[in-house]
């Protein structure tokens, strides 16, 4: 089988919903459009400068708080405005901008008492807020999931990994030889910088927001690391759509 895009997807708030798309254009040295555009920053953030990147320790995330895995969202690029859904909660559509307090009432039991809360929305000033220090989207392989799956007994949704473009058509982990390699994807190409390290975030249950699966432990135990998918940037802009091929060059 041909390697290929299975889906894309965009977070565009860090940490809280994800949101499907068919076609995207991807620009060189930039994230991918409305992905972690805006981040949730806790009442212990240790940010000086609310516009800049930041690590993934001063936001509210799914490796704390695992009842914001099961968040879905769905964006209106003409006005703004983000719509966010839970199993647990009523639908909000706000605009992250300016409707900071109905956000914060609304994720407010999604978060343990016993962690720091929500306390801001924060914008940086350019490209989006990805737990790497450098404009990066996420390559995940398909068949790299459904061997963890198997490993484990229990079948694991792709969401819970939470990346950007997941591929079907190669073998098991293929994507850990790609460290220093190029890649095209549609008319996009990628240097591939390095391997994503995981998180109690993919403990949880994406539809659920409950933790179920011990996906670090399985990967340390039967695989000898704790990495799941690969970090890449992009280095010729273009257009990635739905089962376009991918390439190694």
């Amino acid at each position: 089988m041909t390697a290929h895009v299975a889906a894309l997807w965009r977070h565009p708030i860090k940490s809280h919903g994800r949101e499907p798309v068919s076609r995207v254009r991807l620009e060189q040295g930039q994230t991918m459009p409305w992905d972690r555009r805006w981040a949730v920053a806790h009442e212990d953030a240790k940010i000086v400068d609310m516009a800049a990147w930041a690590p993934c320790q001063n936001f509210s995330r799914g490796a704390k708080a695992p009842g914001l895995m099961a968040i879905n969202t769905t964006v209106n690029e003409e006005t703004g405005t983000i719509t966010l859904s839970h199993p647990n909660r009523p639908d909000l559509t706000f605009n992250p901008d300016v409707d900071q307090d109905l956000f914060l009432e609304w994720v407010r039991p999604l978060m343990p008492e016993n962690r720091a809360a929500s306390a801001q929305i924060m914008r940086p000033a350019a490209n989006g807020m990805t737990d790497t220090d450098f404009p990066s989207l996420s390559l995940l392989n398909t068949a790299s999931n459904d061997a963890l799956s198997s490993v484990m007994g229990q079948p694991l949704s792709m969401a819970r990994w939470r990346g950007n473009i997941h591929i079907d058509g190669l073998a098991p982990w293929a994507e850990q030889g790609w460290i220093g390699q190029r890649l095209r994807i549609g008319t996009v190409e990628f240097d591939v910088r390095e391997e994503i390290r995981r998180c109690l975030a993919t403990t949880a249950n994406p539809e659920t927001g409950k933790r179920d699966a011990d996906t670090l432990g399985a990967l340390n135990t039967t695989f000898g690391h704790q990495n799941f998918g690969v970090y890449a940037v992009v280095t010729r802009p273009g257009d990635i759509a739905l089962d376009d091929l991918v390439e190694v060059l």
